[in-house]
């Protein structure tokens, strides 16, 4: 045997194993960090396979192969929601067909807190004007560089920390009832609070950055915070959007589960990957950054954003109320096998 031989088939094996790694039934940040890379195990996969098949056919190297294909296809059906080639779960708003009073912008960026560059977002807040903006891992000198954003949002909601979850919420529609709240972790902010578009309509935004699932630490906090967030969603039955650096994919299985529980859409699905993270590092990136809303809304647009010295990409997306939304679109529905699975996620963080 060749050591090409030998090295296709040890790459293969581990790609095989990191595929098979997420359907562990553990909460283990190093197991649920193989959620994330899809596309980059199945781009992998591909020149391994020919590989395999140009240099190692013998009995091993042919099932091996015949593994890879299951891997490739698995990796595959996991992305493909997230592609053109299927019908997008959120409607897209006719041009003029809308009440530009119910509409709204919003933006979302993870500035990184080590990050002193801060003319890049400022910049690009002034050039695309939202009218809703939520910046995560905002410290206390990000805090004061963004002060002139002041003059242009009437309503701050401001938790600057200095552990990477501090955030800065700004609006510049009246907001009902605004909150900081700590759901699950003592350092770990979110915001809820009710929004008044200019139509007289309201809406209840949720901006949320929770812990990532590093190796070595639990996906529980993570999982469950979404799951919290979620139910809470669904409880109050109004018009919400769901917004900021979720630390989680969008193919992953908590994600699913958020949607079902929420009743939230997720612009991505029949659109594309829009990876936001990370910025710096064009070969590996995900879809970290997301906002999700309710089938009260209609999709203006989404728009992945310049390059801002971040590890991540803004994100900014237009949205406008309707009462022919809920008519157009369907919206996810939780089973009682999905309500338990939420139980058992909250549980396991607590």
């Amino acid at each position: 045997m060749t050591w090409m031989a030998i090295g296709l088939k040890a790459t293969g094996v581990l790609l095989a194993v990191a595929t098979l790694l997420p359907f562990v039934p553990s909460n283990s940040g190093f197991i649920r960090t193989f959620d994330f890379p899809r596309l980059q195990i199945a781009a992998l996969i591909v020149p391994v396979i020919l590989g395999l098949v140009l240099v190692a056919r013998d009995a091993a190297g042919l099932t091996l192969v015949a593994a890879l294909l299951a891997a490739l296809a698995y990796q595959v059906a996991c992305i493909y929601p997230f592609t053109r080639l299927v019908s997008p779960q959120a409607v897209a708003a006719e041009v003029g067909a809308c009440r530009t009073d119910a509409g709204v912008s919003i933006l979302i960026a993870n500035v990184l807190e080590s990050n002193r560059s801060y003319g890049p977002i400022l910049d690009l807040v002034a050039a695309q004007d939202p009218d809703l903006l939520l910046l995560v891992e905002t410290d206390a000198a990000w805090a004061h560089a963004l002060e002139p954003l002041r003059a242009r949002y009437p309503h701050v909601m401001a938790q600057p920390q200095d552990n990477t979850y501090g955030l800065m919420f700004y609006s510049k529609l009246p907001l009902t009832d605004p909150q900081v709240r700590f759901l699950l972790e003592d350092d770990v902010p979110s915001v809820r609070t009710g929004v008044t578009l200019r139509s007289g309509q309201t809406f209840t935004f949720f901006g949320v950055h929770p812990r990532p699932p590093h190796p070595g630490q639990s996906s529980a906090p993570r999982d469950a915070e979404l799951v919290m967030v979620a139910r809470e969603v669904a409880a109050d039955g109004r018009p919400a959007v769901v917004a900021g650096d979720l630390n989680d994919v969008a193919w992953s299985k908590t994600n699913d589960l958020f949607q079902r529980i929420s009743g939230l859409l997720d612009p991505r699905i029949g659109r594309g990957l829009y990876p936001t993270f990370n910025a710096k590092w064009p070969l590996l990136r995900w879809p970290l950054d997301h906002i999700f809303f309710s089938d009260d809304f209609l999709l203006g647009r989404i728009e992945r954003l310049p390059h801002i010295q971040s590890d991540h990409f803004p994100i900014l997306i237009s949205l406008y109320r309707t009462d022919r939304a809920p008519r157009l679109q369907e919206a996810p529905e939780a089973t009682a096998e999905d309500h338990r699975a939420a139980r058992e996620a909250v549980e396991a963080a607590r």
